[in-house]
């Protein structure tokens, strides 16, 4: 197992301690971590004063994140980071544990419904055509990733919340620099690691305002649903409103950007898989889940020892960390049929494979899931359609440094011959 030294990681003051999460090895991290869950899959991994274990194997992910001896760490922003009371980044009720949890997503479930979600299928449907249009009229070569897989979550996200459109742009720099933000602090730059500072801080500012804004004017949009909520009188505080906004820019935008991505270069790698859903588009929704399986867009989620408990026969203290690195997890051989192929039907049939973990697992299921299912699959089913000579331009990709979210920089692909 390699190791790279602190100087491969720009600021770093602990080293990256194995090869998986090399920079060099970001174009395909998986045969690091077949090597890995192959040497040693529950991996001790130093973080200065907070040692944590990489749990690689999928039973024992499943176990992770599944029951209830482990948590997420309330105090930190992740995982790999205790806390930092003023520095910016994610925060939401993913990182808190029952009750709070509990309470907090029943209310948020209450404004975002599957009747709200369905109900955006012609406007996402309106915007799909008319990104491709956009991008057919240019002919030759584009980046996909900046002409469909970004503004398409990015507008859909921005009228949910009631963002005008001339903030749209304002509000993806805020998403990319606190999606950086998400890795541990050891691999951000000290301008990283200050833009996170200054995002989370503007973004606190102007959605703070808009939120007033909704209070005295609502409108038919999600942000004014989630300031109406009530539950027995109880409702979102201020903090908790600027939180779950935070969340969705991330989850209900990032997170479908690097879907869409990783899928169409999957299928553009795979020409026998792209042409079986040529065949059948019907078999799109098991593409979707094949790319949650196969190359998903969040590689790993950290947990933490709510008490004292045990893993595959290792025991864990109350207070240690783990990482779940699901991405590894869902090509277990033990598990999965010939796991490091790209199979468009896996998830077809009666007899689907086993449950990726792409959306996570137990009580912190991705809440927006339905929504980025539901864009991909537009999108997806307008892209094949409509551009049958459709080709990678170059490859590999280049891809974002980001090591949580797994993110194209750009996808270069020739619409036609």
């Amino acid at each position: 197992m390699s190791s790279a030294s602190t100087s491969d990681a720009p600021g770093a003051a602990v080293p990256l301690a194995f090869g998986a999460f090399d920079p060099a090895r970001r174009a395909d991290p998986y045969p690091s971590y077949r090597a890995l869950r192959a040497a040693d899959p529950l991996y001790r991994i130093p973080l200065g004063e907070l040692p944590a274990t990489v749990v690689t194997r999928y039973r024992d992910c499943v176990t992770a994140l599944s029951e209830t001896a482990w948590g997420r760490d309330e105090v930190g922003t992740n995982a790999w980071r205790r806390a930092e009371a003023l520095d910016g980044g994610l925060r939401s009720f993913l990182r808190m544990n029952p009750p709070g949890h509990t309470r907090l997503r029943g209310l948020v479930s209450k404004a975002f419904t599957p009747r709200v979600i369905a109900g955006l299928e012609p406007r996402i449907t309106s915007l799909v055509d008319s990104l491709i249009d956009t991008a057919l009229a240019q002919a030759g070569e584009i980046d996909l990733i900046d002409a469909l897989a970004r503004p398409l979550p990015l507008r859909i996200i921005c009228e949910l919340l009631g963002v005008p459109a001339q903030d749209e742009q304002t509000f993806r720099g805020w998403a990319n620099d606190l999606t950086r933000g998400i890795d541990p602090d050891y691999l951000l730059t000290p301008d990283e690691l200050a833009r996170r500072v200054t995002s989370s801080r503007d973004f606190d500012a102007y959605f703070t305002e808009l939120i007033a804004q909704r209070r005295a004017r609502p409108t038919e949009d999600l942000l004014s649903s989630l300031v109406a909520v009530r539950d027995q009188g109880d409702m979102l505080s201020e903090t908790e409103l600027l939180e779950l906004c935070a969340l969705l820019l991330v989850a209900g935008y990032e997170t479908t950007v690097n879907l869409i991505g990783n899928a169409v270069l999957a299928l553009l790698r795979n020409p026998d898989q792209l042409a079986l859903l040529r065949a059948d588009p019907d078999l799109m929704p098991s593409v979707i889940d094949e790319t949650l399986r196969y190359d998903p867009p969040i590689q790993f989620i950290g947990r933490l020892a709510l008490r004292d408990t045990e893993i595959a026969g290792r025991a864990f203290a109350q207070g240690e960390i783990i990482i779940v690195l699901s991405a590894s997890a869902q090509r277990d051989p033990d598990v999965f049929a010939d796991p490091d192929r790209f199979d468009a039907t896996r998830y077809a049939g009666t007899a689907p494979a086993p449950r990726h973990l792409g959306f996570g697992l137990g009580i912190h299921y991705c809440l927006g899931a339905p929504l980025a299912r539901l864009e991909t699959e537009i999108a997806m089913r307008a892209l094949i359609r409509r551009a049958p000579d459709l080709a990678l331009a170059m490859d590999p990709p280049p891809y974002r440094p980001h090591l949580t979210v797994r993110s194209l920089a750009a996808l270069p692909v020739r619409l036609s011959s």
